[in-house]
């Protein structure tokens, strides 16, 4: 089979030429033809689909003619505020700085339940990024008695597990307790923000929520050895923006019903370092407390340092059970 293509076309047959008469013809019909399609230009839209009235005009002239190098950088948005250095708010009560600390704390619809009507803010220990924002939260801020840095990484086993994933697995989970009781749940982070809130902020989120109960979840970092668990309890204070008269016995309160539901539930021991064996302890160096002006405790679940409570921070199973002790403890403090 022969190829046929452009380098192998066959000849053509002879061409005949076009008369003048024919010439003539075309030569006259141009000038209508263009004419005709000048004015059909002048009638139709920008894609020939109709009257130019029926389409929208630009927004502006600028707007069409602007390149990516002409119109500049796109508005910051709220996340990106938050990271550019000094543009975020410091610790006169307006905000830490923090990309996220422009949006409201994370809060669901509450279901019907005995809570119903109830807020619980929980307080997720620090925060997986923390250790990439150092400066941040190196940052002093006022917690009444005097000043102290706004955040810390935290801690971890020593394998590598952090404090802040253990903290917000274990609120992740007793939101979900909470809310099947019909609390409505308020985060102060949800791992929505790069790092913090400062504990000022922390405080604060718990305050404007006009909470019934704050629970901050942690874990310690104390010596191979050092078991167990224990509730921190907020200590009379009063100084500057701190004042913990109102919330002392009512924390009280709240601390002891934490401690015993978490025993039942675990079976973990109360810590044999902190609380002589009461599984509560009492302090005024916490910023999270002392600025608090609802009920509130700390809990640490137990020691990331020792290999025991380790294995026990690190199961899955074991901290939906700590969960529900927790959960146990609030419920028990607001249904009286």
């Amino acid at each position: 089979m022969s190829y046929v293509g452009p380098e192998f076309d066959p000849s053509q047959p002879p061409r005949r030429r076009i008369g003048r008469p024919l010439a003539v013809t075309v030569a006259a019909l141009v000038p209508t033809c263009l004419a005709g399609w000048l004015v059909y230009q002048a009638t139709s839209g920008p894609d020939g689909n109709g009257p130019a009235s029926s389409l929208p005009a630009p927004s502006s002239p600028s707007a069409d003619r602007s390149t990516p190098s002409e119109a500049g950088p796109p508005s910051p948005t709220k996340s990106d505020k938050g990271q550019e250095k000094g543009k975020g708010k410091g610790e006169d009560g307006k905000g830490d700085g923090n990309d996220s600390s422009t949006k409201p704390p994370t809060r669901r619809p509450a279901a019907n339940g005995p809570l119903k009507g109830k807020v619980v803010v929980v307080d997720p220990g620090h925060n997986t990024g923390n250790f990439r924002h150092t400066a941040e939260i190196n940052r002093q801020v006022d917690i009444g008695t005097n000043r102290k840095e706004c955040d810390t990484t935290g801690t971890s086993t020593n394998d590598g597990y952090t404090e802040a994933k253990f903290t917000l697995d274990v609120a992740r989970r007793l939101r979900t307790l909470l809310e099947q009781q019909g609390a409505t749940v308020t985060f102060t982070q949800d791992g929505d923000r790069p790092w913090g809130p400062c504990v000022d902020e922390r405080a604060r989120i718990g305050n404007e929520a006009r909470a019934d109960a704050v629970v901050s979840i942690h874990a310690d970092g104390s010596g191979a050895g050092n078991r167990g668990y224990h509730v921190i309890l907020p200590a009379k204070v009063k100084g500057g923006a701190a004042d913990t008269s109102p919330i002392v016995a009512p924390s009280r309160e709240l601390g002891e019903r934490i401690a015993g539901k978490f025993l039942s539930a675990t079976g973990s021991a109360p810590s044999n370092y902190v609380g002589g064996g009461t599984g509560l302890d009492v302090r005024s160096d916490l910023g999270g407390l002392n600025l608090s002006t609802v009920p509130k405790v700390f809990i640490e679940c137990g020691n990331m340092r020792d290999a025991k409570d380790a294995a026990l921070l690190k199961s899955a199973e074991w901290r939906q059970k700590a969960a529900r002790g927790i959960s146990e403890g609030i419920d028990g403090f607001l249904r009286g």
